[in-house]
């Protein structure tokens, strides 16, 4: 792909059709990449966004309602894979999550493996295997608030998608084999249909014509995958409607405020730049690839292409208006790829700055995380940025003076032969030096939560407090009675670690919770459902949290209805939760 972009390649560098051999020197890569993958495996744990999930989807589950007929604030598609997923597993708490996430590395690698299988049919074998090494690691290395979510799901499937639509020999056939993983990428959020239109673009930039099929495929494929998810459940349509309008923060609520978004985005990149380092290399490596383009036209469409994705995932951001960082999930992925676009591409002589600066960025997270305070702000994360932008730049300069050389005849000390195995180890430093980078977001010490360029929580910190509160769901499952159903007034992480049965198709109380924030809420229909859940057929227990759902705040006909039922106790000061269980109240006695 690398050579495809650049247009320089040698018929040494074009591979055999028949048959591909590995890098000679992967093994020594592949260890410690395997060894940092099985680490993150094991110790990452999973998020409370998933927490949510499938709390909703095993308690929706345990009262006899399958994942197309549970709310649980994400589309049809994305709550069977989750499903799916937690199918597989078995065990105590931290073995499912431990399975989940080996499920998800085994995902990874089958998009880097496809990924290595269509690149090296365009592009060198050192190319190919950099940069779809890098791309499957990026994935299975993904911070926690980016693992197992929908948009990390839509990078996985457009990967998936980009490797078979270049793969193929026969356009046509590469077209109708990307056209349902990039449909399915739209299908994970809705909002995903920008990593999928992204997927769409890169492939552009290697053949015209089979971006032109692909997207001419997908776009029905993927208007048939929702029309599929609405037939197959009876509430998909209605909650299609109703699950935008209980976001108070997006942009069709808010308006747009140009300044407002442009401070948010500088500070959000950052952000997101420090919970992934490779993106600080972004940049560089588009810089490093963009030089070696021959023609000034090309050299500008590339960088219009470039332009156009950073722009498309960074509205997908803007229009939520939440600003979670795992809103651009897609752009360390993409980065990462470009990275081992650039450095696997490179000729000799190899980007050692660029290659460096990449190493000590594995360990710029928690050493950012360590610093004082008043020096963790938006802008040192830009100088850094600004830093390995630089260091591509010195080699980039290097290589082009490297280049004149040898078109001129010349041999300098870069470029001086070195029999056999030469450029094995400059490919092999650099490779281990993205396992590192890409490991960053792996350590205790890494942040978990970044604001405003602060580090609120670190990984260990986070994994602290799920602790605390599966002690406090503990203390709270000790009081019901064995499978006893419960109607959940809490957010996803009590449910989670509760886990007793639900009454109702909204396990999670998230439509009734967001009248705290928008009044006009509880007029949906969705709301009504949701509140029916409180006395119709009511639970005998209730899991009320009050710092989530604020009786104070919700809607005040809804609390009345709330207090009918249950009868629900305020936390004693030394409790440490605002958490409480509440008892169904008795019934009425009748003359």
């Amino acid at each position: 792909m690398a050579t495809a972009l650049t247009d320089e390649a040698s018929p040494k560098a074009r591979p055999r059709r028949g048959g591909r051999r590995s890098p000679p020197w992967w093994p020594v890569v592949a260890l410690p990449a395997a060894a940092a993958v099985i680490y993150t495996v094991v110790t990452r744990r999973l998020t409370g966004d998933l927490h949510y999930v499938l709390g909703a989807l095993r308690t929706g589950g345990a009262a006899g309602y399958s994942p197309s007929e549970v709310f649980t604030h994400r589309p049809y598609f994305y709550r069977w894979f989750v499903a799916g997923l937690d199918g597989l597993t078995f065990g105590p708490t931290a073995l499912r999550e431990t399975l989940m996430g080996a499920a998800g590395a085994m995902l990874a690698a089958a998009a880097g493996g496809a990924l290595y299988a269509a690149l090296s049919r365009r592009a060198g074998g050192r190319e190919a295997a950099l940069t779809a090494g890098a791309t499957g690691l990026a994935l299975a290395l993904a911070p926690r608030n980016d693992f197992l979510q929908p948009e990390w799901a839509a990078v996985v499937l457009t990967v998936v998608g980009v490797a078979a639509a270049i793969g193929p020999d026969r356009a046509w056939r590469a077209a109708l084999l990307a056209a349902s993983p990039l449909g399915l990428a739209v299908m994970m959020k809705y909002s995903t249909a920008a990593t999928a239109a992204i997927g769409v673009l890169l492939v552009y930039t290697v053949d015209r014509g089979r971006a032109v099929r692909v997207a001419l495929v997908a776009v029905p494929v993927a208007a048939a995958l929702f029309g599929l998810s609405v037939l197959g459940g009876s509430h998909e349509w209605q909650w299609t409607e109703d699950m935008p309008r209980i976001n108070q923060s997006a942009l069709s609520r808010t308006g747009l405020h140009p300044r407002f978004v442009l401070d948010r985005t500088v500070e959000f990149l950052a952000d997101r730049a420090l919970a992934t380092p490779v993106l600080l290399l972004l940049p560089g490596a588009l810089l490093l690839l963009l030089c070696r383009v021959r023609g000034r036209g090309r050299r500008a469409e590339l960088l219009l292409v470039a332009l156009a994705v950073g722009l498309g995932a960074q509205t997908v951001v803007v229009v939520q208006g939440n600003w979670f960082l795992y809103h651009a999930a897609q752009l360390p992925v993409l980065a990462a790829a470009l990275w081992g676009l650039a450095v696997g591409g490179a000729r000799r002589p190899p980007p050692w700055l660029f290659g460096t600066v990449s190493l000590l960025y594995g360990v710029l997270p928690v050493l950012y995380a360590t610093a004082p305070e008043r020096y963790q702000r938006p802008g040192a994360v830009w100088a850094a940025g600004l830093l390995a932008l630089l260091a591509a730049a010195v080699d980039a300069r290097r290589e082009a003076r490297a280049r004149t050389s040898a078109r001129r005849g010349t041999v300098g000390p870069a470029t001086t032969a070195r029999g056999p195995g030469r450029g094995v180890w400059p490919a092999v430093l650099a490779a281990l030096a993205g396992v590192v980078c890409l490991a960053a977001s792996s350590w205790p010490g890494s942040p978990h939560l970044v604001l405003d360029g602060r580090v609120t929580v670190t990984s260990s910190a986070y994994l602290a407090q799920m602790r605390h509160t599966e002690r406090e769901a503990d203390r709270l499952r000790a009081r019901i009675p064995a499978g006893a159903p419960v109607l959940y007034l809490a957010f996803g992480d009590t449910t989670y670690y509760v886990g007793h049965p639900a009454r109702c198709r909204y396990p999670i109380a998230t439509f009734l919770q967001r009248s705290r924030f928008l009044p006009d809420v509880a007029g949906l229909t969705s709301f009504r459902e949701n509140a029916d859940c409180v006395d119709h057929d009511p639970a005998p227990y209730a899991v009320l949290d009050r710092a989530w759902f604020r009786p104070g705040k919700v809607d005040p006909r809804l609390w009345r209805r709330v207090t009918a039922v249950y009868d629900c106790p305020r936390p004693s000061p030394d409790a440490g939760s605002a958490v409480v269980l509440c008892v169904r109240r008795p019934a009425p006695a009748t003359s």
